[in-house]
């Protein structure tokens, strides 16, 4: 099935085990809780122009993923699972546009599309993120479109519709996480003459490129506009400034040194790239011979230093460049359809190992005690891991890639699922405790609150964040039969919480506001 039909069997495969994660493991706090609260608002106010979190204006993310969403639920009523498969949908339609992407950059090698959909899922950190609720993975659908008209560009230089279409791709990238998707797809636009498959002139890719940014404006302008006109200066200095510009030159969060992603590099090419037959192969290929294999290294290269020259990082930043790093994976196994792979196994050995030995209580599991119960479920995982060693070792080449990236995600979330950790990052517990007093008020005291609890609780009314005694006070003297919650070790409330749930590995509280001394100090 897979030989005969490798785009199928990796958009089937990666789809059943992204479903079956879902129903495994909870909504990750805070990104995948937040995002689906933010969706969770849109829904209830009807404003799909203005997103709000906590019932305020939300200014961090566009709305594409949210619309999303909240198309979905058109269609499926408000679900929680529904909403997941948005993630894996997008996830999907990136591996077909790889494949698109690969038949446009290399027409004559036949089986060059399914090739790149097998490695793209065979690629973690890619089958990872498909999973998730975010915003990166649909940001890659973007570059990928936006690639594949430069690549049709590049057939005819003098035709103005792939320009249509990469400014579109620019547009739907702006909507989808910011105008970031200029650092995936300007050097590979700038440097069409490089890679595309006739001549192409300077001063005619300045006019087109030109053209097609303005495309992407004005068709982003149809949202931007009313948008800003909407939600106010507050929404318009966020959007046009603090969220674009800002963020590149002075990191909000996730500050990081500017090695980080080149510590991560060999995270993001497990266990596709970690063969030594594919890196040989590529060596006596002769990279910058083939037109192809140059768009893969300017793309991915391009982004690797602009994203390191910005001061704020995270994993998930680079995962638009994966697909890069798929096509170069597919491109090189042409010629090596079998190579090996055994330092990925090596490596997922010996983390089978450690797991075994900390399942038979011969390693300390410390903290991570309670959250993997029973230890037993340890041992099931690296027999998991020792059974897809093996069948990696047996099958090599691009299945056995697929095999080790997909099998080793589902072997997780069952470890997830069926072990504490489901249930201790799970907001439903204490959303549960607190949805049925909304009415009464509900307050976060201790540090910021991410509207974590916002769709578990299908709340209506915001939770208030209460920042010092003072505000405690005064909300707890309006809200008499109100609830607080805050992590045990953080709140400094002056009296005892009803209850104490395990959340995240900590301790979370509920605080009855009837128990608290502000409101015996009131009484006669």
């Amino acid at each position: 099935m897979i030989q005969r039909h490798p785009i199928a069997a990796a958009l089937g495969l990666m789809l059943a085990t992204a479903a079956l994660g879902l129903l495994l493991r909870p909504l990750a706090p805070i990104d995948e809780t937040r995002y689906l609260a933010v969706a969770w608002e849109m829904h209830r106010s009807g404003n799909w122009l203005v997103p709000t979190k906590n019932f305020a204006l939300y200014s961090d993310k566009p709305p594409l993923l949210f619309w999303t969403i909240n198309l979905v639920w058109l269609v499926t009523g408000i679900s929680e699972f529904a909403a997941r498969l948005v993630g894996p949908g997008f996830a999907a339609l990136c591996l077909w546009l790889t494949a698109v992407l690969a038949r446009n950059l290399w027409p004559e090698d036949a089986g060059i599309a399914g090739r790149a959909a097998m490695a793209l899922a065979g690629l973690v950190v890619f089958a990872l993120s498909g999973s998730l609720t975010m915003f990166d993975v649909p940001l890659t659908a973007s570059v990928l479109l936006g690639l594949i008209a430069l690549a049709a560009a590049g057939r005819d230089p003098q035709a103005r519709r792939p320009w249509i279409g990469f400014g579109a791709a620019i547009a739907l990238g702006v909507l989808t996480k910011g105008p970031v998707i200029l650092f995936h797809l300007l050097p590979a636009a700038a440097l069409l003459p490089l890679w595309s498959r006739t001549a192409f002139g300077w001063p005619v890719l300045a006019k087109r490129l030109g053209l097609g940014l303005l495309v992407g404006l004005g068709l982003l302008s149809l949202w931007l506009v009313p948008a800003i006109t909407l939600g106010g200066a507050e929404y318009r200095n966020a959007i046009l400034w603090h969220q674009s510009a800002g963020r590149l030159t002075e990191s909000f969060a996730h500050a990081r040194p500017w090695w980080f992603f080149l510590g991560l590099l060999p995270l993001y090419a497990f266990p596709l790239l970690w063969s030594p037959t594919l890196w040989a192969a590529g060596l006596r290929a002769g990279w910058m011979r083939d037109r192809g294999l140059r768009l893969c290294l300017i793309w991915a290269g391009a982004g690797l230093v602009l994203f390191s020259l910005t001061s704020g990082k995270q994993v998930h930043y680079l995962v638009p460049e994966l697909p890069a790093l798929g096509l170069i994976g597919a491109r090189l196994a042409r010629d090596r359809p079998r190579f090996g792979l055994l330092p990925a196994v090596a490596l997922l050995g010996l983390l089978a190992v450690v797991a075994a030995l900390a399942g038979f209580g011969l390693l300390p599991l410390k903290n991570a005690g309670e959250l993997l119960q029973p230890g037993a479920m340890l041992l099931v995982w690296a027999l998991l891991i020792a059974a897809l060693c093996w069948f990696a070792l047996r099958r090599r080449g691009l299945e056995g890639a697929l095999i080790l990236s997909l099998g080793s995600l589902l072997a997780t979330n069952l470890l997830i699922g069926l072990t504490g950790t489901g249930t201790i990052f799970s907001t439903h517990p204490l959303a549960a405790r607190i949805a049925p007093y909304q009415a009464e008020g509900l307050a976060y005291a201790g540090m910021r609150y991410h509207a974590e609890f916002n769709f578990a609780a299908r709340l209506t009314e915001p939770v208030v964040e209460l920042s010092d005694p003072a505000a405690l006070r005064d909300w707890v003297i309006a809200h008499p039969h109100g609830r607080i919650i805050a992590r045990s070790d953080l709140a400094e409330l002056p009296w005892s919480a009803s209850e104490t749930i395990l959340f995240r590995n900590r301790d979370y509280g509920i605080w009855l506001a009837e128990n608290s001394p502000f409101l015996t100090s009131q009484e006669p």
